[in-house]
């Protein structure tokens, strides 16, 4: 595999792109926008709570807000599609307008719990009506004046952070929310961005205090959205398994609390060259050029995981085809991604050949030292394995890499969920020098 490719924008950004420039008074201009499935399900929320959003002829979106407190009661139920992002964060600004949403999705995000969102949203004032389980279909309705509330997370969680932040915008006081555990931390760059009075306080722990003074005015902005660590994750991963390769990714977004993977694949002894590093909009970016290389494993620290949550299972690829043995915990949060991501992965890789040891909380995973997966097969034989995406998309890809650097091919089931956060996946691995079957 051999070039020079770019990946979709971020899909945090994006999102968020969208929301704050709804709340802003004016127009944001937004270009390098993902245009995914899940990013397409926010913009179309938006557009129903009276925001104007377009996108023009040369890519660029423009978004004319409705200011802080003025979006509107929503005529139908906003569809979110299977974007868990998208809800979790728009029930944060719904909780705090004195509006009634319901909100849909398909068959993989209604299986998604909400709890975690719906508990403190609830102490801020909110109403739900969930179905069982905290599950979607569900019904919000929200407060205003809205209460002001500390929140010490439970569990490492961006989405919860960010909707309890995304509620206090319209809400008096002081919002607080307590972070043992640092994540992503997109939402506290933009929302500053955008004018918020937001401070961060981080204690000699390195527990994060964020601070936000509500009923803000937000000023609309001018953002280009670096492309995705965790898109750029898989021709990265497939560039160090597939021999002889020599790839460059262009323009990725380094956020350290996005970018653990690079980190730990370099940990294990992958050639990834950091080139052109550079600031825009105020996210560090950089061009990955990437080697085939030997990797080896290692043992993943905890800690690292919510810098790289979504990545996990296109590193248990890289683990399976590793020389020795790798083991991560600490992974619950993938339980209830889009998919059981733990279990699917595990299932998977077993039925490609991997030695997977699976664990409430993570995995275990002796390499194949290099050694191609799936077995002496070809394409278009019987015995060229098949496995479950399960719906997800990072499933998918994951397993289109494993196939890349398998002896004769890995069938996917269903491809089309990749459409959600990655449509030019497929043609970037073809640009690269894949063969699809």
């Amino acid at each position: 595999m051999r070039g020079h490719v770019t990946v979709p924008g971020d899909k945090s950004i994006s999102h968020r792109s969208l929301m704050l420039g709804a709340l802003a008074v004016g127009e944001t201009v937004v270009e390098g926008m993902l245009e995914g499935e899940d990013v397409i399900a926010t913009a179309q929320a938006m557009r129903a709570m009276g925001a104007t959003v377009e996108r023009d002829g040369d890519g660029r979106w423009h978004i004319h807000g409705v200011g802080v407190g003025g979006l509107l009661q929503p005529a139908t139920a906003l569809d979110m599609g299977n974007s868990g992002t998208s809800t979790r964060l728009l029930m944060g600004l719904v909780a705090s307008h004195p509006i009634t949403a319901t909100f849909i999705g398909d068959a993989s995000l209604s299986r998604r719990p909400m709890g975690r969102v719906i508990e403190p949203l609830s102490r801020m004032g909110a109403a739900f009506t969930a179905s069982p389980g905290d599950r979607l279909p569900l019904m919000l309705r929200g407060l205003c004046p809205a209460v002001p509330i500390e929140y010490r997370l439970p569990v490492a969680s961006a989405q919860v952070k960010s909707a309890i932040l995304l509620a206090g915008l319209n809400t008096p006081g002081i919002t607080r929310v307590i972070e043992p555990v640092p994540t992503r931390d997109h939402s506290e760059r933009m929302l500053r961005g955008f004018g918020a009075d937001l401070t961060v306080e981080v204690q000699a722990d390195g527990t994060r205090v964020i601070s936000l003074r509500g009923e803000a005015e937000l000023r609309p902005q001018h953002i280009v959205v670096p492309g995705d660590p965790s898109s750029a994750a898989f021709p990265v991963v497939a560039a160090l398994l597939v021999p002889g390769s020599d790839v460059t990714v262009a323009n990725v977004g380094l956020n350290p609390t996005r970018a653990g993977l690079f980190g730990i694949l370099r940990a294990m002894g992958a050639d990834i060259e950091y080139l052109n590093r550079r600031e825009v909009g105020g996210e560090p970016v950089a061009d990955l050029r990437v080697r085939h290389s030997t990797l080896h494993g290692i043992e993943v620290p905890p800690d690292v995981v919510p810098s790289m949550v979504d990545e996990f299972p296109i590193l248990f690829v890289a683990a399976a085809m590793a020389r020795g043995r790798t083991v991560m915990h600490g992974l619950e949060e993938l339980r209830v991604k889009e998919s059981d991501r733990i279990a699917v992965m595990a299932r998977g890789l077993a039925h490609c050949g991997a030695r997977v040891t699976e664990h409430e909380d993570g995995m275990t995973i002796d390499g194949s030292d290099g050694a191609p997966l799936a077995g002496p097969s070809s394409i278009g034989d019987e015995r060229v394995p098949t496995v479950a995406a399960e719906l997800d998309h990072r499933i998918a890809m994951s397993f289109a890499v494993a196939g890349l650097a398998s002896q004769g091919g890995i069938r996917i089931d269903d491809m089309a969920p990749v459409a959600t956060s990655f449509p030019t996946f497929t043609s970037i691995l073809a640009d690269l020098g894949a063969a699809q079957a």
